[in-house]
């Protein structure tokens, strides 16, 4: 007997998406999704679940699929994450759970993430209640940011009958998952608001425009607001450049200004106002998950769009669907390619982006083989923006407002396993500890503080 082959979900046209910023992947209809769940084999040592940074009981809930019952497959996800519509969406699945499925030794795994989209999806549009208001302890904590961290701790101290505030910089609440990731991937008002929605009916209350560090202080809600204990779950938005020649010229942004601009403040949609520039070409210098998403984002906004990356495509470090996805819409790969220097024109514009071909020479301490350049290789790509996806840190702006908390080098605060800073009562997870990771590892990081700071506020 055959075995049954993994089932694909249905996409829009690559030509058709790559004028659009309607959601690419389109997910499983009922019959799909349980015809893929009954690919599960419900092994007895789950290593999906081990490799799963929330632990979602993932054999549980695909066996519900299977059997036809979504309602009881959506609660049973939400005992361990409050977010699958997004994480089924936007999880590195491939190194994860679907990494870890015993069925891809040999074969295709099982998607496990896009049935975990299907399961959240299906739930949101039928209504189904997967969150109950809990009696409060009386304890009062504070969330600094309401991005993957910030909502995964708030929901599980929630879950505990703490009376739980989160303090957002931004006009809406959601942090990466509202201003970096794009429509396209992530759709907003449907599936980021309504999960953010699940938690408000728990109780926990979200104030938006307070940036902590100016607004007010970490010192502040400790000692004046009465809050137990504070969690730092603020992000990486700082952006990296290359510190090379012609960086300040106009048309040089960060894929954080790009992407907020895009995403957060509309600049897709011709009904707002926001100002975006593109030109008629594009270069983004990166390689990772936010560099295809401003390259393709550009696409969309009608330039013609360019990835520039010093290594092979064999060290991408995106997911290869996305890779894949940009290919299909036309994205053009100039691979073992380093910018050396920004041209300008009098104006103060950019022209063109000066680059060298590179090489790959051995491993370095990473295991990943070095780029050299290759002498006399320089030549120059006309382009009207320059967009730097090259990774981002914390903002120093709660460290540098908050005695007592130890940072490293590159700007994270430094915490353990936990959470637990170098201040009492004052925990951190996410990217503004780790640096830029994935939404799923911040969901986890929150997690564990969440369960730490249950037990410190008992024990004072």
């Amino acid at each position: 007997m055959a075995k049954q082959p993994r089932v694909a979900q249905a996409e829009q046209d690559p030509k058709v998406r790559a004028t659009n910023f309607e959601e690419v992947s389109l997910g499983y209809t009922i019959e799909q999704a349980m015809l893929e769940a009954s690919r599960c084999i419900n092994c007895k040592n789950p290593r999906c679940v081990v490799q799963c940074p929330v632990s979602v009981k993932i054999p549980e809930f695909i066996s519900l699929v299977k059997a036809g019952d979504i309602a009881a497959a959506a609660k049973v996800i939400a005992e361990d994450s409050s977010l699958p519509s997004v994480c089924g969406r936007v999880c590195p699945q491939e190194e994860q759970c679907e990494g870890a499925c015993i069925l891809g030794i040999k074969g295709e795994s099982v998607a496990v993430g896009i049935l975990e989209r299907f399961v959240g999806d299906w739930a949101r549009k039928n209504n189904v209640n997967t969150v109950s208001a809990m009696p409060s302890n009386g304890n009062k904590v504070a969330v600094v940011g309401s991005g993957p961290a910030g909502l995964a701790c708030a929901t599980d101290l929630a879950k505990l009958g703490y009376e739980v505030t989160i303090f957002e910089a931004l006009h809406k609440p959601g942090g990466v998952l509202q201003y970096g990731i794009p429509e396209f991937r992530l759709p907003k008002d449907e599936v980021v608001a309504a999960e953010i929605a699940n938690l408000t009916k728990l109780g926990v209350k979200i104030e938006c425009d307070v940036v902590v560090g100016r607004t007010v202080t970490i010192q502040d809600l400790m000692d004046k607001e009465g809050y137990k204990a504070v969690f730092i779950g603020s992000g990486a938005g700082l952006p990296k450049f290359m510190n090379i020649g012609g960086e300040n010229l106009n048309g040089v942004v960060s894929a954080n200004e790009f992407l907020t601009r895009a995403n957060l403040m509309h600049a897709y949609d011709d009904s707002y106002d926001t100002p975006i520039y593109t030109g008629s070409k594009v270069v983004v210098v990166g390689g990772g998950n936010v560099a295809m998403d401003a390259v393709r984002t550009a696409q969309r906004l009608g330039a013609e769009s360019h990835i520039v990356y010093r290594r092979g495509e064999a060290e991408l470090p995106a997911r290869k669907e996305e890779i894949h996805h940009a290919k299909q819409e036309g994205i053009q790969f100039d691979m073992l390619t380093n910018p050396v220097e920004i041209l300008g024109s009098s104006e103060g514009w950019v022209e063109a982006i000066r680059c060298v071909k590179m090489e790959l020479g051995e491993p370095d301490a990473s295991g990943r083989r070095s780029p050299q350049v290759v002498k006399g290789s320089e030549f120059d790509i006309e382009c009207s923006l320059v967009i730097m996806a090259l990774g981002t840190s914390p903002n120093p702006l709660i460290v540098s407002t908050t005695d007592n908390l130890e940072s490293n080098k590159w700007g994270c605060i430094v915490a353990d396993d936990s959470g637990a800073t170098s201040r009492s009562g004052v925990f951190a997870g996410g990217d503004a500890v780790t640096g830029a990771a994935t939404v799923i590892l911040a969901m986890g990081a929150g997690r564990s503080a969440a369960a730490a700071i249950d037990t410190y506020i008992k024990n004072l």
